[in-house]
């Protein structure tokens, strides 16, 4: 059974996410995926993340997937409780996903139960195609990207940072673009899209 958390900040929203897993989480081991960071400039988040993992009493193990060998990604994705995906570049993040190999490893490990976080970039890769995202990230930072069709981890379109500066009017230009053609579900902030088998649910 799927058991997906998707958000725009994590740090706003850890508390939700224990509540989600109704359990603790004290030793639970998290596949840190900063990837999607690397072409930002502002990098903030992937701290803060850290941070509120490590307030959760969960173990971060890192990997890097445009750096990692194909064992090193394997074996972390196989071993470790949790994948977790930063926010950053959707599309870089997408391409070295795609190029490592590790998007096919995370889709199986879903579709297994392994339990996957995605923040903002790591939400809109959850998604079947991200072409909808371009007017929030740069698509020039992907120039290996052949094709927009992503993890389709789950068939809803995240919107993050609903009605959050700076994002406000992108968000809005990108609902008022798609909204006919994608199930998109906008998310501030301090709100989480919490995906339990069959049941998604936005709080």
């Amino acid at each position: 059974m799927k058991k997906i958390f998707l958000a725009s900040s994590f740090k706003d929203v850890s508390e939700q996410f224990q509540s989600f897993m109704k359990k603790d989480l004290k030793g639970k081991t998290v596949t840190f995926i900063p990837t999607a960071s690397l072409p930002e400039k502002q990098t903030f988040f992937v701290e803060a993340a850290i941070k509120s993992f490590a307030t959760l009493g969960m173990v971060i193990d890192e990997l890097e997937i445009s750096q990692a060998t194909p064992t090193e990604i394997r074996q972390k994705l196989e071993s470790n409780d949790v994948i977790y995906v930063t926010g950053g570049n959707t599309f870089f993040l997408l391409q070295e996903l795609k190029k490592s190999g590790a998007d096919i490893l995370i889709q199986q490990q879903v579709a297994d139960g392994k339990i996957y976080i995605g923040e903002s970039a790591g939400a809109v890769v959850a998604s079947p195609n991200i072409e909808y995202i371009k007017a929030m990230d740069d698509v020039k930072k992907a120039p290996e990207l052949e094709s927009f069709q992503s993890l389709n981890l789950v068939d809803i379109s995240p919107v993050p940072h609903y009605a959050s500066f700076p994002f406000k009017e992108v968000v809005e230009n990108i609902i008022t673009n798609y909204d006919t053609d994608l199930k998109l579900i906008p998310i501030s902030n301090k709100q989480a899209i919490l995906i339990d088998g069959d049941n998604i649910i936005r709080e």
